[in-house]
């Protein structure tokens, strides 16, 4: 049997750093063990159900950043066992300071050898939710040293205005990586080991280099929001569609409670 349960002890000082600076990495969440069975399962998935076949030469910025799959619960009870693992979503649950958490979306991000930057952005520019507890999971399936890319943040700027309005662009890397060193926010970007995990905010920003090397970068990320989560009037089109997406049925201004979001955990 494969732990994804087990809870993971946090520690007041760790509490404190994802307070101050919207992120926070974990080592040795997951053992090798699990990523692999679970990850080849995620891997498969993700390669035969995405979309993309033009070259990456021929592609958009967004679509050089990585091959993306949305909800692969949905698809595999393998991986619905990972995604409503409660280790991760006790995580997320202190992480937030909530009493519980329900599921947005789950999405792949399979970032080829070759492939682009992730340029700046934060995430809840997209969603149409009415708090700011909301926090994303990022688990690599494998390590990934620099040359792969690894997601970076800025640090303490999950209180910063400026950007929000921001899609993942070329744009919104010149813009908001201009913004954080104006201010001052640190880059912080460092290589993932085997089995570490980092959450982030949804108003952190962040983004990840291109992968130079010979080897994709698999990545499974699990976003989650506060179990007592309200949905918003959309304010774009862009929000409108997560809406239709990934919480179809939630009525505005009610708690966010559809067959698509699941109570992962609750206290």
């Amino acid at each position: 049997m494969i732990d994804l349960d087990s809870a993971y002890p946090l520690h007041p000082e760790q509490l404190d750093q994802f307070r101050k600076e919207g992120f926070i990495k974990l080592r040795d969440v997951f053992s090798a063990d699990a990523l692999a069975a679970y990850g080849h399962e995620i891997t498969r998935l993700t390669i035969a159900l995405n979309t993309q076949r033009r070259p990456l030469e021929e592609r958009s910025t967004y679509d050089r950043a990585f091959l993306q799959v949305m909800n692969l619960w949905e698809h595999s009870p393998l991986v619905s066992r990972f995604v409503m693992g409660q280790r991760l979503g006790r995580l997320a649950a202190e992480l937030l300071e909530v009493d519980g958490v329900r599921l947005y979306h789950d999405q792949s991000l399979y970032k080829e050898a070759g492939g682009g930057i992730t340029p700046a952005h934060a995430d809840q520019y997209y969603w149409p939710l009415a708090s700011d507890r909301t926090i994303t999971a990022w688990v690599p399936l494998q390590p990934v040293p620099q040359e792969m890319g690894p997601l970076g943040f800025y640090a303490g700027s999950q209180s910063e205005s400026f950007g929000r309005d921001l899609g993942i662009s070329d744009e919104s890397e010149e813009k908001i990586s201009a913004n954080m060193s104006r201010n001052g926010f640190a880059f912080i970007s460092s290589p993932f080991d085997l089995g570490e995990v980092s959450f982030h905010l949804g108003w952190t920003f962040h983004k990840a280099g291109a992968n130079a090397s010979n080897q994709p970068r698999s990545v499974m990320t699990i976003i989650y929001m506060d179990a007592a989560m309200r949905l918003l009037p959309t304010l774009s089109p862009i929000q409108a569609n997560d809406r239709d997406q990934w919480c179809p049925g939630a009525r505005e201004g009610e708690i966010v409670d559809t067959p698509k979001n699941p109570v992962v955990w609750q206290r």
